[in-house]
This record gives C-alpha cells, sequence and structure tokens, in this order.
C-alpha cells in the first residue's frame, strides 16, 4: 500500500491515480469513512483524462489508527504530507463534510501560500462552523454533538448502521429509495477506522472555525450543498461560506442529501467538472 510518513510519525494512506503529467483532482472524505467514499468520482475523473489522489485521514481507513493529533490543524498537514510527498501542482482541491473542512484549512493554510491549488470544490461541507456559538446563533446545539459522542462510545457499530439508514442519505425521507449496499460500505468504512480518532474528530468537524480560512482563500471556489442536509444543514453553511469566499460559485440542490455525491453521482461528477473546466 502506498503511505507517506508526517512528521510526527502517522502513516497517511493514499490512492494515486491516472498520468503523472494530468492535472491532479485530491479527494479529501468525510466522517468517519475513507477515500473509498469516492469511488464514484475517482472513477469518473480517471476516466476523464485526470490524475486523481485521495488519502485515508489519521485514524480512518488504512492510515495508522494513532491517538493523538485529531484536529484540523494535523489533518491539513496531513493533506499537505501527501501533496508534497507527490509533487502536485495546478490541483483541485474536492472535500465533502469534515473533508470539506480539512479542503479548506488546507488550501487556506498550505496549498494556497505554496502555489499548488488551482480550484477548490466543497460539497455539503462543514465551514464556516457548525456548532452553536455567541458569534454563530444559527449554529447547532453542542448538545447535539455531545449526543454523537453518547451514541458512538456506547455502541459504535449500532450507531454506524443507524447514520447512513437514517439521516445521512435521508432514507429516513417518505418514499425514498433505500439501497442496502450504500448502507453496508458507509459502515464497512466507518468500522476500519478507529474508535478514538472518530470520537475526536466530531469536535475537530463541529468546533473548528473556519472563518478565517475562508476570507483568504482566493482560487474559484464551487460551493455544492442539498437543501435537505440533514448532517450539515445548509443555512449555516454553504449559504454563509458563499458569502465569506472571495470567489465562490453556489449551487444550491434541491431535496439532495448529505451523501449526494453517492446518490446523486450521475449528476454531481459532471457539475464538478464543468467548474474544473471553467
Amino acid at each position: 500500500m502506498s503511505k507517506v510518513t508526517t512528521k510526527d510519525g502517522v502513516e497517511i494512506f493514499y490512492k494515486d491515480w491516472g498520468p503523472k503529467a494530468a492535472q491532479p483532482i485530491m479527494f479529501h472524505h468525510g466522517w468517519p469513512l475513507c477515500s473509498d467514499d469516492w469511488d464514484a468520482q475517482m472513477l469518473y475523473f480517471l476516466e476523464k483524462g485526470y490524475r486523481v489522489v485521495a488519502h485515508d485521514r489519521r485514524g480512518h481507513g488504512r492510515s495508522t489508527q494513532v491517538g493523538e493529533g485529531h484536529d484540523m490543524d494535523h489533518y491539513a498537514a496531513d493533506a499537505a504530507a501527501v501533496v508534497e510527498h507527490l509533487d502536485l501542482r495546478n490541483t483541485v482541491h474536492v472535500g465533502h463534510s469534515t473533508g470539506g473542512g480539512e479542503a479548506t484549512h488546507y488550501v487556506a493554510r498550505h496549498g494556497q501560500p505554496q502555489g499548488r491549488v488551482a480550484k477548490l470544490v466543497i460539497i455539503g461541507a462543514v465551514p464556516p462552523i457548525m456548532v452553536k456559538t455567541a458569534a454563530n446563533p444559527g449554529g447547532l446545539p453542542i448538545e447535539v454533538f455531545d449526543d454523537l459522542r453518547r451514541q458512538l462510545a456506547a455502541n459504535r457499530a449500532q450507531f454506524y448502521r443507524h447514520l447512513p439508514a437514517g439521516p445521512f442519505y435521508s432514507f429516513n425521507r417518505p418514499g425514498a429509495k433505500v439501497s442496502e449496499p450504500v448502507i453496508n460500505n458507509w459502515w464497512r468504512q466507518g468500522m476500519i477506522g478507529g474508535a478514538k480518532a472518530h470520537y475526536d474528530g466530531i469536535k475537530a468537524f463541529s468546533e473548528t472555525d473556519f472563518t478565517e480560512d475562508l476570507k483568504i482563500i482566493t482560487v474559484p471556489t464551487f460551493v455544492m450543498h442539498g437543501d435537505d442536509d440533514q448532517i450539515v444543514p445548509i443555512a449555516d453553511s454553504a449559504l454563509l461560506s458563499s458569502k465569506l469566499l472571495q470567489n465562490a460559485t453556489l449551487k444550491v440542490y434541491e431535496k439532495f442529501p448529505h451523501g449526494m455525491c453517492t446518490t446523486h453521482a450521475d449528476i454531481i461528477n459532471p457539475d464538478i467538472l464543468a467548474f474544473i473546466k471553467g
């Protein structure tokens, strides 16, 4: 397996497919999944002639199940380690959910200052900040995230069945076409990661404030969000992020769920391609 070792000794697993001379697209996955969640996108863009790269966040998937460093600073630095190891340039970074926060933090703190980034795509992403604070009155109460931690600690296997079977893909909506293989694949990805990383990751994705990152990003950014996102409500995420970014294009998808990269890949993939080529 291909891995890069970070400065603090963590092995980060990555995939690197396609022509090395082609424009790279790097994918940043959501919590608590792994790079496998990008299968539909990686195969699509590989066929279009791009070089596609994706990594497993520390503690997730096939990367080291380390007990420390589960915060956005480390996540972004780990992504940078992969980018610099592969010497990726003129790269499009695509992040979903927590990965949208990671990609934002990476671009602002590493990629853009190094001149390595062409464009950014954030999908159902957590920025600017999820938790309710005095400065973010429209956020979700901290009790919501405390409950996620409680369920994870009590019975992670059951919790990881409940999320994809219900709100993640909006399979809990009346008339929804439920896919058991999709649910099972979400569960599989979650369960190969480490419980400590996932537990700490809840704080990372819910309490990190990306406001300053968004403000300093100048590369063209495509903000994609479903208006039926039950995991990252659109009103306190995409609608705010698109206003903070200097060069944003916002597209709202009617009735699309949080996991729309899987359920609606046939629509999402061509839209990302059009943005990259635009």
